[in-house]
């Protein structure tokens, strides 16, 4: 008969060490718990990527703040926003008489239900919905769509801080393929125009002034044309000549640099700059684009994608060709040979540019 007292009888000494061998192997099981890359991820805050119900505030986010995540602002009035970073997708809704800087968007920027506005825009896609009489100075790679959209007004994008080269190299975005005045109006009223040009002589800083907080004040905006990381062109303006000329750089070490030269050679001369692409050709391109030329180039499309250039004023197709001469002797740069081939240059060249796009 049992004692309540009696002593529980000790465990075998394998059982024992059996015992503590299942503790080490349950503690190291714990300790070596997989860890994925989402349980390391920083938590985000949605607020952190949000502007909402704001009244006569300056408000924005400096370079790094917003890394490639989206952003999202809604219901502001008499606003001043800025977004020096690049992101994801951007969304503006209910926004009224606000001035709106956005650095480079990887995807799209959609505007809904907004109304006197006036923004500087870099992005893939933009859109708009529902809006009136919004001003913008634009950079987007593929066609600008309006929609039920009145008194809208477009101008080239025109901005440059030290971070934003790099920014638009995060986005995905080519600082010569921009169609800012190529626009897409998907409600059409008959007889009437629902969006037009700002006037040539628009200057951004008259549109959306430099920040004057002093938390943004630390950004070094500069608003002039000359230093704009994205070059000025025509776009769909009237051309002052019959003469054009397409000048394309190949793929090399300082590509960006020579077209930001040649560009700044002939528009210093009086020459204007009409449009600019940046795409990937491939040989059958190359006879299209380059004729009785191809077969000289072709090897250097397998470097990477070209740069062209169009110019316009009288004399353009000799000044290019001097220039390129002059300048850039050890680059291989094809330029129109003549002012009566120039014009059908640029229309094979851009005809087939568009078509790569998608446009």
């Amino acid at each position: 008969m049992g004692c309540f007292f009696s002593r529980r009888r000790k465990p075998a000494q394998g059982g024992q060490q059996q015992l503590q061998g299942a503790g080490q192997d349950a503690a190291a099981g714990e300790q070596k718990a997989p860890q994925y890359s989402w349980d390391l991820r920083a938590k985000i805050d949605p607020k952190d990527y949000t502007f909402s119900g704001l009244k006569n505030e300056t408000v924005g986010r400096l370079p790094g703040k917003v890394a490639g995540q989206q952003f999202v602002i809604q219901d502001c009035e008499d606003c001043k926003i800025y977004i020096f970073d690049h992101s994801a997708t951007i969304t503006i809704d209910d926004c009224v008489n606000c001035q709106i800087f956005l650095g480079p968007i990887k995807g799209s920027v959609f505007f809904r239900d907004c109304k006197d506005c006036k923004c500087v825009v870099a992005c893939q896609q933009f859109r708009t919905r529902d809006c009136r009489k919004l001003e913008v100075f634009l950079c987007c790679a593929t066609q600008p769509i309006i929609e039920s959209s009145t008194g809208m007004k477009f101008g080239c994008f025109q901005y440059y801080y030290p971070e934003l080269a790099l920014q638009f190299k995060d986005a995905g975005l080519s600082i010569f393929n921009n169609t800012w005045s190529n626009i897409h109006d998907f409600t059409p009223v008959s007889g009437e125009n629902n969006w037009g040009l700002l006037p040539e002589t628009a200057v951004v800083q008259d549109y959306v002034p430099l920040p004057s907080s002093e938390e943004l004040k630390v950004v070094r905006v500069s608003t002039e044309a000359t230093k704009s990381i994205i070059p000025i062109t025509r776009g769909q303006r009237q051309k002052n000549s019959d003469e054009s000329c397409l000048a394309v750089f190949f793929a090399g070490d300082y590509t960006t640099a020579n077209a930001r030269k040649l560009i700044d050679e002939m528009t210093s001369k009086g020459f204007q700059l009409v449009q600019t692409k940046e795409v990937l050709m491939k040989a059958e391109d190359a006879h299209r684009v380059f004729q009785q030329s191809a077969l000289e180039f072709i090897p250097l499309l397998e470097k990477g994608p070209v740069i062209a250039l169009e110019f316009n004023g009288d004399g353009a197709v000799e000044q290019c060709q001097s220039t390129i001469n002059e300048v850039f002797s050890g680059t291989k740069v094809f330029v129109s040979e003549s002012k009566a081939s120039a014009s059908q240059d640029v229309d094979n060249f851009y005809n087939f540019a568009d078509v790569q796009m998608g446009m």
